[in-house]
């Protein structure tokens, strides 16, 4: 894939960039696999907002993606590869020899045509779902189990992947692009390559109504608030906020950790790295 820009016949085509969707399939998707994306819009079953700045965006059909890659020791064919409204990665229809489709991530450099396999006895390529500890360190991978048979839950987004670094007794070391290092049971199932679309992150919106059809409505900073709707807000004239960052229900946003899961402390190699400040 590759970027596409626009001629500034207006003021918003002037800046815009965006992902060529050339060589994406141009059809509906596989009916079976769709269903109604009843989204929430920010709120929770009680219809309160937990999640501000949500809602509205264009209607979409929700792809039913398989995440658990069970379907093992049977060859598939990729049929196409499409665009999915709900995750910023592109997804590929396969067909298994049983005449059976399913939704898969789709890697880089997988074309239609391509066969891949789920299970222990898969090859070592791009698209193939194999168990952590039957993947050669190294190696790219995407879609990682973080329990086995739990389907997969790490790295996958537009052009992510984890790589594993080593061998621990019964678990894999996995370094992750945050450079977080973790301990995962080497029984996970996790698919080899990095996920399509690497170009995302190069998007540039162009104007606010595309944020619109994407379903983010208007940010308002706190310090234009009134006191009664943001610690920051009110002040005579125009204000500073009068304290350090925090948000709208006072919790510090200067680095406060919220991590309360000791539990899993254990398999945590390495914390990740800490964010530099870029201004």
């Amino acid at each position: 894939m590759s970027l596409k820009t626009f001629k500034p016949y207006t003021k918003s085509s002037r800046g815009t960039v965006l992902v060529s969707r050339s060589g994406l399939w141009r059809g509906k998707p596989y009916k079976p696999l769709i269903s109604a994306n009843n989204s929430s819009k920010g709120r929770n079953n009680y219809g309160r907002i937990t999640s501000r700045n949500h809602g509205g965006g264009h209607k979409h059909k929700y792809r039913q993606i398989d995440f658990y890659r069970k379907k093992f020791d049977m060859t598939a064919e990729v049929e196409r590869i499409e665009y999915d409204p709900n995750r910023s990665c592109h997804i590929m229809l396969v067909k298994f020899e049983d005449g059976k489709k399913y939704y898969y991530l789709a890697p880089q450099n997988l074309k239609v045509g391509e066969k891949i396999q789920n299970g222990p006895n898969s090859e070592i390529k791009p698209g193939n779902c194999l168990p952590l500890q039957d993947i050669p360190v190294g190696i790219d991978i995407h879609n990682v189990e973080i329990n086995p048979g739990g389907g997969g839950k790490i790295a996958r987004a537009a052009g992510t992947s984890v790589t594993i670094s080593g061998i621990d007794g019964n678990y894999s070391i996995i370094k992750m692009a945050s450079g977080e290092v973790r301990k995962i049971d080497s029984r996970s199932l996790a698919t080899i390559g990095v996920l399509s679309n690497p170009d995302q992150k190069n998007i540039k919106i162009g104007k606010a109504g595309r944020s619109r059809w994407l379903g983010r409505r208007p940010h308002t900073r706190g310090v234009v608030k009134n006191p009664v709707d943001h610690p920051h807000g009110g002040g005579e004239g125009k204000s500073a906020g009068g304290r350090h960052p925090v948000s709208p229900t006072g919790q510090s946003a200067k680095g406060l950790k919220t991590r309360d899961n000791k539990r899993t402390d254990k398999f945590i190699v390495k914390r990740r790295n800490k964010r530099k400040d870029t201004k």
